[in-house]
Protein backbone atom coordinates (compact mmCIF):
# COMPACT_ATOMS: atom_id res chain seq x y z
CA UNK A 1 0.00 0.00 0.00
CA UNK A 2 1.24 3.55 -0.81
CA UNK A 3 0.81 6.07 1.98
CA UNK A 4 -0.74 9.42 0.98
CA UNK A 5 1.93 11.83 2.19
CA UNK A 6 0.03 14.74 0.54
CA UNK A 7 -2.50 14.35 3.32
CA UNK A 8 0.18 15.10 5.92
CA UNK A 9 1.46 18.11 4.03
CA UNK A 10 -2.10 19.42 3.65
CA UNK A 11 -2.74 19.10 7.34
CA UNK A 12 0.49 20.91 8.23
CA UNK A 13 0.09 23.72 5.68
CA UNK A 14 -3.57 24.56 5.53
CA UNK A 15 -5.29 23.54 8.73
CA UNK A 16 -5.10 27.11 10.09
CA UNK A 17 -7.10 28.39 7.10
CA UNK A 18 -10.07 26.00 7.19
CA UNK A 19 -13.02 25.62 9.47
CA UNK A 20 -13.20 23.37 12.51
CA UNK A 21 -15.39 20.81 10.67
CA UNK A 22 -12.81 20.48 7.93
CA UNK A 23 -10.08 20.03 10.59
CA UNK A 24 -12.03 17.13 12.07
CA UNK A 25 -12.48 15.53 8.64
CA UNK A 26 -8.79 15.82 7.86
CA UNK A 27 -7.85 14.50 11.31
CA UNK A 28 -10.13 11.47 10.88
CA UNK A 29 -8.77 10.87 7.38
CA UNK A 30 -5.17 10.99 8.70
CA UNK A 31 -5.99 8.64 11.59
CA UNK A 32 -7.68 6.15 9.26
CA UNK A 33 -4.66 6.08 6.94
CA UNK A 34 -2.29 5.57 9.90
CA UNK A 35 -4.39 2.66 11.22
CA UNK A 36 -4.27 0.99 7.81
CA UNK A 37 -0.50 1.50 7.68
CA UNK A 38 -0.02 -0.06 11.15
CA UNK A 39 -2.12 -3.07 10.14
CA UNK A 40 -0.08 -3.80 7.02
CA UNK A 41 3.25 -3.22 8.81
CA UNK A 42 2.21 -5.71 11.51
CA UNK A 43 1.30 -8.33 8.91
CA UNK A 44 4.53 -7.71 6.98
CA UNK A 45 6.67 -8.03 10.14
CA UNK A 46 5.00 -11.33 11.02
CA UNK A 47 5.50 -12.64 7.49
CA UNK A 48 9.20 -11.72 7.49
CA UNK A 49 9.69 -13.33 10.91
CA UNK A 50 8.18 -16.60 9.67
CA UNK A 51 10.45 -16.56 6.60
CA UNK A 52 13.47 -15.90 8.84
CA UNK A 53 12.76 -18.85 11.12
CA UNK A 54 11.90 -21.24 8.29
CA UNK A 55 15.12 -20.36 6.47
CA UNK A 56 17.16 -21.85 9.36
CA UNK A 57 19.18 -18.67 9.87
CA UNK A 58 17.52 -17.63 13.10
CA UNK A 59 18.97 -18.35 16.53
CA UNK A 60 16.41 -21.13 17.02
CA UNK A 61 18.02 -23.22 14.30
CA UNK A 62 21.60 -23.74 13.10
CA UNK A 63 22.71 -24.89 9.62
CA UNK A 64 22.46 -28.67 9.18
CA UNK A 65 20.52 -29.12 12.42
CA UNK A 66 17.21 -30.97 12.42
CA UNK A 67 14.66 -32.22 14.89
CA UNK A 68 14.91 -35.71 16.35
CA UNK A 69 13.57 -38.36 13.98
CA UNK A 70 12.86 -42.03 14.48
CA UNK A 71 15.62 -44.26 13.18
CA UNK A 72 13.26 -47.24 13.55
CA UNK A 73 9.49 -46.83 13.15
CA UNK A 74 8.65 -49.78 15.40
CA UNK A 75 6.96 -51.67 12.56
CA UNK A 76 9.42 -52.61 9.81
CA UNK A 77 13.12 -53.01 9.03
CA UNK A 78 12.85 -51.42 5.59
CA UNK A 79 15.39 -48.73 6.50
CA UNK A 80 18.02 -51.38 7.32
CA UNK A 81 20.07 -54.10 5.64
CA UNK A 82 21.87 -57.06 7.20
CA UNK A 83 25.64 -57.44 6.76
CA UNK A 84 28.20 -59.93 8.04
CA UNK A 85 27.02 -63.15 9.66
CA UNK A 86 23.73 -65.03 9.84
CA UNK A 87 22.23 -63.90 13.14
CA UNK A 88 18.54 -63.11 12.92
CA UNK A 89 16.66 -59.85 13.49
CA UNK A 90 12.94 -59.38 13.94
CA UNK A 91 10.47 -57.00 15.55
CA UNK A 92 8.59 -57.70 18.76
CA UNK A 93 6.60 -55.25 20.90
CA UNK A 94 8.00 -52.26 19.04
CA UNK A 95 11.63 -53.31 19.56
CA UNK A 96 14.29 -54.78 17.27
CA UNK A 97 15.35 -58.19 18.56
CA UNK A 98 18.71 -59.67 17.55
CA UNK A 99 19.07 -63.44 17.98
CA UNK A 100 22.47 -65.13 17.97
CA UNK A 101 23.32 -68.11 15.80
CA UNK A 102 26.18 -70.49 16.72
CA UNK A 103 29.32 -70.52 14.60
CA UNK A 104 28.56 -67.40 12.53
CA UNK A 105 30.63 -64.20 12.43
CA UNK A 106 29.50 -60.90 13.89
CA UNK A 107 26.25 -59.78 12.27
CA UNK A 108 25.08 -56.21 11.78
CA UNK A 109 21.70 -54.66 11.00
CA UNK A 110 22.79 -51.46 9.27
CA UNK A 111 20.99 -48.33 8.18
CA UNK A 112 20.79 -47.81 4.45
CA UNK A 113 21.37 -44.11 5.06
CA UNK A 114 24.73 -42.67 6.01
CA UNK A 115 25.20 -40.12 8.79
CA UNK A 116 27.87 -37.57 9.67
CA UNK A 117 27.34 -35.38 12.73
CA UNK A 118 24.43 -36.38 14.94
CA UNK A 119 22.93 -37.07 18.34
CA UNK A 120 21.66 -40.65 18.66
CA UNK A 121 19.57 -41.87 21.57
CA UNK A 122 18.23 -45.38 22.16
CA UNK A 123 17.52 -48.05 24.74
CA UNK A 124 19.00 -51.52 24.72
CA UNK A 125 18.64 -54.72 26.74
CA UNK A 126 21.02 -57.66 26.34
CA UNK A 127 21.42 -61.22 27.54
CA UNK A 128 24.16 -61.24 30.25
CA UNK A 129 26.19 -63.76 28.26
CA UNK A 130 26.06 -61.97 24.88
CA UNK A 131 28.34 -59.15 23.73
CA UNK A 132 26.88 -56.56 21.38
CA UNK A 133 27.36 -53.01 20.16
CA UNK A 134 26.13 -50.03 18.15
CA UNK A 135 28.15 -49.20 15.03
CA UNK A 136 28.46 -45.49 14.21
CA UNK A 137 30.08 -43.87 11.15
CA UNK A 138 30.85 -47.40 9.98
CA UNK A 139 31.52 -48.84 6.55
CA UNK A 140 31.55 -51.99 4.43
CA UNK A 141 33.92 -51.45 1.51
CA UNK A 142 34.99 -54.03 -1.09
CA UNK A 143 38.58 -52.80 -0.93
CA UNK A 144 38.80 -53.32 2.84
CA UNK A 145 38.96 -56.99 3.86
CA UNK A 146 36.34 -58.05 1.31
CA UNK A 147 33.62 -55.80 2.67
CA UNK A 148 33.85 -56.62 6.36
CA UNK A 149 31.94 -54.16 8.56
CA UNK A 150 34.44 -51.88 10.26
CA UNK A 151 34.45 -48.63 12.22
CA UNK A 152 33.50 -47.11 15.53
CA UNK A 153 31.42 -49.34 17.82
CA UNK A 154 29.77 -48.17 21.03
CA UNK A 155 30.07 -51.22 23.22
CA UNK A 156 27.24 -53.17 24.88
CA UNK A 157 29.18 -55.20 27.44
CA UNK A 158 27.26 -57.09 30.14
CA UNK A 159 30.40 -58.95 31.27
CA UNK A 160 32.23 -58.29 34.53
CA UNK A 161 34.56 -55.96 32.62
CA UNK A 162 31.58 -53.60 32.21
CA UNK A 163 32.85 -51.39 29.40
CA UNK A 164 29.39 -50.57 28.06
CA UNK A 165 29.39 -47.27 26.09
CA UNK A 166 33.15 -47.46 25.57
CA UNK A 167 34.29 -47.08 21.94
CA UNK A 168 35.90 -49.93 20.02
CA UNK A 169 37.15 -49.81 16.43
CA UNK A 170 35.51 -52.89 14.92
CA UNK A 171 37.72 -54.99 12.59
CA UNK A 172 40.44 -52.32 12.56
CA UNK A 173 42.35 -50.78 15.51
CA UNK A 174 40.60 -52.33 18.51
CA UNK A 175 39.88 -50.34 21.69
CA UNK A 176 40.02 -46.57 21.31
CA UNK A 177 38.31 -45.49 24.55
CA UNK A 178 37.74 -48.22 27.13
CA UNK A 179 36.27 -47.57 30.57
CA UNK A 180 38.96 -49.00 32.83
CA UNK A 181 39.43 -45.53 34.40
CA UNK A 182 35.74 -44.59 34.48
CA UNK A 183 34.21 -46.42 37.42
CA UNK A 184 31.03 -44.33 37.41
CA UNK A 185 30.19 -45.38 33.84
CA UNK A 186 31.07 -49.03 34.55
CA UNK A 187 28.60 -49.04 37.43
CA UNK A 188 25.87 -47.33 35.41
CA UNK A 189 25.02 -50.40 33.31
CA UNK A 190 21.95 -52.35 34.54
CA UNK A 191 21.93 -56.11 34.04
CA UNK A 192 18.74 -57.59 32.50
CA UNK A 193 17.20 -54.13 32.21
CA UNK A 194 16.76 -51.48 29.57
CA UNK A 195 19.78 -49.15 29.41
CA UNK A 196 19.66 -45.70 27.82
CA UNK A 197 22.49 -44.70 25.47
CA UNK A 198 23.26 -41.22 24.17
CA UNK A 199 25.89 -40.82 21.44
CA UNK A 200 27.05 -37.43 20.13
CA UNK A 201 29.34 -37.18 17.07
CA UNK A 202 30.46 -33.73 15.89
CA UNK A 203 33.56 -33.44 13.73
CA UNK A 204 36.33 -35.45 15.38
CA UNK A 205 34.57 -35.50 18.77
CA UNK A 206 32.73 -38.70 19.73
CA UNK A 207 31.06 -38.79 23.17
CA UNK A 208 28.79 -41.30 24.87
CA UNK A 209 26.60 -41.50 27.96
CA UNK A 210 25.01 -44.54 29.57
CA UNK A 211 21.94 -43.98 31.73
CA UNK A 212 22.94 -40.32 31.95
CA UNK A 213 26.53 -41.00 33.08
CA UNK A 214 29.38 -39.73 30.84
CA UNK A 215 31.30 -42.68 29.41
CA UNK A 216 33.60 -42.23 26.37
CA UNK A 217 35.14 -38.95 25.23
CA UNK A 218 37.09 -39.75 22.08
CA UNK A 219 38.88 -37.47 19.62
CA UNK A 220 39.38 -39.28 16.31
CA UNK A 221 38.81 -38.28 12.69
CA UNK A 222 39.48 -41.49 10.79
CA UNK A 223 35.82 -41.65 9.70
CA UNK A 224 33.52 -38.63 9.42
CA UNK A 225 30.49 -40.40 7.90
CA UNK A 226 29.03 -43.89 7.72
CA UNK A 227 26.08 -46.06 8.60
CA UNK A 228 24.67 -46.96 11.99
CA UNK A 229 24.52 -50.67 12.78
CA UNK A 230 23.19 -52.97 15.49
CA UNK A 231 25.55 -55.85 16.24
CA UNK A 232 24.87 -59.40 17.31
CA UNK A 233 28.26 -60.75 18.29
CA UNK A 234 29.38 -64.15 17.07
CA UNK A 235 29.11 -66.95 19.62
CA UNK A 236 29.68 -70.69 19.95
CA UNK A 237 26.68 -71.14 22.23
CA UNK A 238 23.99 -73.32 20.66
CA UNK A 239 21.32 -71.74 22.83
CA UNK A 240 20.02 -68.49 21.28
CA UNK A 241 21.00 -65.27 23.03
CA UNK A 242 19.00 -62.07 22.63
CA UNK A 243 19.74 -58.37 22.40
CA UNK A 244 17.03 -55.75 21.99
CA UNK A 245 16.90 -52.10 20.89
CA UNK A 246 14.01 -49.66 21.05
CA UNK A 247 13.23 -45.93 20.92
CA UNK A 248 15.99 -45.25 18.42
CA UNK A 249 15.96 -41.53 17.60
CA UNK A 250 18.48 -39.38 15.77
CA UNK A 251 19.06 -35.67 15.37
CA UNK A 252 21.20 -34.85 12.34
CA UNK A 253 23.69 -32.01 12.76
CA UNK A 254 25.18 -31.80 9.28
CA UNK A 255 28.67 -33.02 8.41
CA UNK A 256 32.33 -32.06 8.58
CA UNK A 257 34.79 -32.19 5.71
CA UNK A 258 38.45 -31.48 4.97
CA UNK A 259 39.41 -28.10 3.47
CA UNK A 260 42.87 -27.69 1.86
CA UNK A 261 45.34 -25.30 3.50
CA UNK A 262 47.83 -25.83 0.66
CA UNK A 263 46.72 -25.44 -2.97
CA UNK A 264 49.30 -27.90 -4.28
CA UNK A 265 50.91 -25.29 -6.56
CA UNK A 266 52.04 -22.27 -4.54
CA UNK A 267 52.79 -21.18 -0.98
CA UNK A 268 49.82 -18.80 -0.97
CA UNK A 269 48.55 -18.51 2.61
CA UNK A 270 52.04 -19.13 4.02
CA UNK A 271 55.24 -17.11 4.41
CA UNK A 272 58.89 -18.02 4.98
CA UNK A 273 60.80 -17.06 8.11
CA UNK A 274 64.44 -17.65 9.12
CA UNK A 275 66.85 -20.06 7.48
CA UNK A 276 66.59 -22.91 5.02
CA UNK A 277 64.50 -22.98 1.87
CA UNK A 278 60.97 -23.97 0.86
CA UNK A 279 59.69 -24.81 -2.62
CA UNK A 280 56.74 -26.54 -4.28
CA UNK A 281 57.11 -29.29 -6.88
CA UNK A 282 54.49 -31.76 -8.16
CA UNK A 283 52.01 -30.94 -5.40
CA UNK A 284 54.60 -31.36 -2.64
CA UNK A 285 56.23 -28.80 -0.36
CA UNK A 286 59.94 -29.48 0.08
CA UNK A 287 61.82 -27.92 3.00
CA UNK A 288 65.61 -28.18 3.17
CA UNK A 289 68.37 -26.88 5.40
CA UNK A 290 72.08 -27.69 5.82
CA UNK A 291 74.19 -28.19 8.91
CA UNK A 292 75.90 -24.81 8.55
CA UNK A 293 72.64 -22.89 8.94
CA UNK A 294 72.49 -21.39 12.44
CA UNK A 295 68.96 -20.09 12.11
CA UNK A 296 65.77 -22.11 12.50
CA UNK A 297 63.62 -22.04 9.40
CA UNK A 298 59.82 -21.82 9.40
CA UNK A 299 57.01 -21.89 6.87
CA UNK A 300 54.33 -19.93 8.74
CA UNK A 301 50.61 -19.60 8.10
CA UNK A 302 49.37 -16.09 7.34
CA UNK A 303 46.37 -16.68 9.62
CA UNK A 304 46.09 -17.22 13.37
CA UNK A 305 44.05 -20.24 14.51
CA UNK A 306 42.49 -21.11 17.85
CA UNK A 307 40.48 -24.37 17.91
CA UNK A 308 41.20 -26.67 14.97
CA UNK A 309 41.81 -30.15 13.62
CA UNK A 310 44.51 -30.43 10.94
CA UNK A 311 45.77 -33.44 9.06
CA UNK A 312 48.76 -33.70 6.72
CA UNK A 313 51.11 -36.16 5.12
CA UNK A 314 54.85 -35.97 5.69
CA UNK A 315 57.96 -37.81 4.62
CA UNK A 316 61.00 -37.05 6.79
CA UNK A 317 64.06 -37.81 4.67
CA UNK A 318 66.70 -36.37 6.98
CA UNK A 319 66.96 -34.41 10.23
CA UNK A 320 64.34 -32.87 12.50
CA UNK A 321 61.20 -30.96 11.61
CA UNK A 322 57.77 -30.46 13.14
CA UNK A 323 54.29 -29.02 12.81
CA UNK A 324 53.90 -25.98 15.08
CA UNK A 325 50.50 -24.82 16.28
CA UNK A 326 49.31 -22.04 18.56
CA UNK A 327 52.72 -20.54 17.93
CA UNK A 328 53.73 -16.92 18.40
CA UNK A 329 56.79 -14.90 17.43
CA UNK A 330 58.78 -13.77 20.48
CA UNK A 331 61.89 -11.72 21.20
CA UNK A 332 64.25 -14.57 22.05
CA UNK A 333 67.29 -16.17 20.47
CA UNK A 334 65.09 -18.77 18.74
CA UNK A 335 62.43 -16.16 17.83
CA UNK A 336 59.26 -18.20 18.34
CA UNK A 337 57.40 -20.22 20.96
CA UNK A 338 54.62 -22.79 20.84
CA UNK A 339 53.68 -26.43 20.62
CA UNK A 340 55.33 -28.70 18.07
CA UNK A 341 54.01 -32.06 16.91
CA UNK A 342 57.29 -33.78 16.14
CA UNK A 343 58.32 -34.74 12.60
CA UNK A 344 61.64 -36.59 12.53
CA UNK A 345 63.38 -38.96 10.17
CA UNK A 346 64.09 -41.58 12.83
CA UNK A 347 62.33 -40.98 16.17
CA UNK A 348 59.59 -39.38 18.29
CA UNK A 349 57.10 -38.77 15.45
CA UNK A 350 53.90 -37.25 16.85
CA UNK A 351 55.34 -36.39 20.23
CA UNK A 352 54.56 -32.97 21.70
CA UNK A 353 57.38 -30.54 22.40
CA UNK A 354 56.82 -26.98 23.69
CA UNK A 355 59.46 -24.60 22.35
CA UNK A 356 60.11 -21.66 24.63
CA UNK A 357 58.36 -23.50 27.44
CA UNK A 358 58.31 -26.94 29.01
CA UNK A 359 60.28 -28.84 26.41
CA UNK A 360 59.05 -32.41 26.00
CA UNK A 361 55.45 -32.72 27.22
CA UNK A 362 54.68 -36.06 25.54
CA UNK A 363 57.67 -38.08 24.35
CA UNK A 364 56.57 -41.32 22.67
CA UNK A 365 57.85 -44.73 23.67
CA UNK A 366 60.42 -45.89 21.07
CA UNK A 367 58.70 -49.28 20.88
CA UNK A 368 55.41 -47.60 19.99
CA UNK A 369 57.12 -45.49 17.34
CA UNK A 370 58.31 -48.69 15.66
CA UNK A 371 54.68 -49.84 15.42
CA UNK A 372 53.15 -46.78 13.78
CA UNK A 373 55.94 -44.81 12.08
CA UNK A 374 56.90 -45.60 8.46
CA UNK A 375 60.61 -44.93 8.02
CA UNK A 376 61.49 -43.04 4.80
CA UNK A 377 57.85 -43.22 3.69
CA UNK A 378 54.72 -41.09 3.74
CA UNK A 379 53.02 -40.83 7.15
CA UNK A 380 49.73 -39.15 8.03
CA UNK A 381 49.60 -36.91 11.09
CA UNK A 382 46.43 -35.46 12.63
CA UNK A 383 46.55 -32.73 15.27
CA UNK A 384 43.42 -31.68 17.16
CA UNK A 385 43.40 -28.71 19.53
CA UNK A 386 40.02 -27.70 20.96
CA UNK A 387 40.11 -25.64 24.11
CA UNK A 388 42.69 -27.27 26.35
CA UNK A 389 42.30 -30.74 24.80
CA UNK A 390 45.24 -31.61 22.54
CA UNK A 391 45.37 -34.90 20.62
CA UNK A 392 47.90 -36.17 18.06
CA UNK A 393 47.59 -39.25 15.85
CA UNK A 394 50.16 -40.69 13.44
CA UNK A 395 48.82 -43.24 10.96
CA UNK A 396 45.73 -43.71 13.16
CA UNK A 397 47.75 -44.39 16.32
CA UNK A 398 47.10 -42.00 19.20
CA UNK A 399 50.48 -40.63 20.27
CA UNK A 400 49.38 -37.83 22.61
CA UNK A 401 46.20 -36.88 24.46
CA UNK A 402 46.34 -33.92 26.86
CA UNK A 403 42.96 -33.22 28.42
CA UNK A 404 43.65 -29.97 30.27
CA UNK A 405 46.82 -28.41 28.93
CA UNK A 406 47.69 -24.94 30.31
CA UNK A 407 49.44 -23.61 27.19
CA UNK A 408 48.29 -20.75 24.91
CA UNK A 409 44.94 -21.08 23.13
CA UNK A 410 45.70 -19.55 19.73
CA UNK A 411 48.54 -18.82 17.34
CA UNK A 412 50.06 -19.55 13.94
CA UNK A 413 50.66 -22.86 12.18
CA UNK A 414 54.22 -23.45 11.02
CA UNK A 415 56.52 -26.16 9.70
CA UNK A 416 60.05 -26.20 11.06
CA UNK A 417 63.54 -26.77 9.71
CA UNK A 418 65.84 -27.40 12.66
CA UNK A 419 68.97 -25.26 12.90
CA UNK A 420 72.47 -26.80 12.64
CA UNK A 421 71.17 -29.99 11.01
CA UNK A 422 70.94 -31.39 7.52
CA UNK A 423 67.17 -31.42 7.08
CA UNK A 424 64.93 -32.54 4.24
CA UNK A 425 61.19 -32.89 4.75
CA UNK A 426 58.33 -33.36 2.28
CA UNK A 427 54.74 -32.24 2.98
CA UNK A 428 51.45 -32.62 1.15
CA UNK A 429 47.65 -32.85 1.63
CA UNK A 430 47.58 -30.25 4.42
CA UNK A 431 43.91 -29.91 5.40
CA UNK A 432 41.68 -28.28 8.00
CA UNK A 433 38.51 -29.95 9.33
CA UNK A 434 35.51 -27.64 8.82
CA UNK A 435 31.69 -27.91 8.83
CA UNK A 436 30.43 -28.85 5.39
CA UNK A 437 28.22 -26.23 3.77
CA UNK A 438 24.99 -27.42 2.18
Amino acid sequence: MTFDFNCIFAVNSYTQFICQDEKVKISNYFKERMDIMRYFLTKLSFFLLVLFLLSGTGCASSPGKSKFQKLFDGKSLNAFKKLGGDADYHIKDGAIVGISQPGTPNTFLCTKKRYGDFVLELETKVDPSLNSGIQIRSNSLPEYKNGIVHGYQVEIDPSGRAWSAGIYDEARRGWLNDLKDNEAARKAFKQNQWNHYKIVCIGDSLKTWINGVPAADLVDSMDLTGFIGLQVHGTKDKEPRYVRWKNLEIQELGKHTWKPLFDGKTLNGWHRWGGGSWKVENGIIEGTCDINETRYGLLVSDKIYDDFTVRLKFKAIEGNSGFYFRMEMVDTKVGFAGFQAEIDATQNAGGLYESGGRGWVVKPDPEDVKKYFKLQDWNQMTVSAHGRRLVVHVNGFKVADLKNDPSRLKGYFAFQLHAKQNVKVLLKDIELLVPQKD
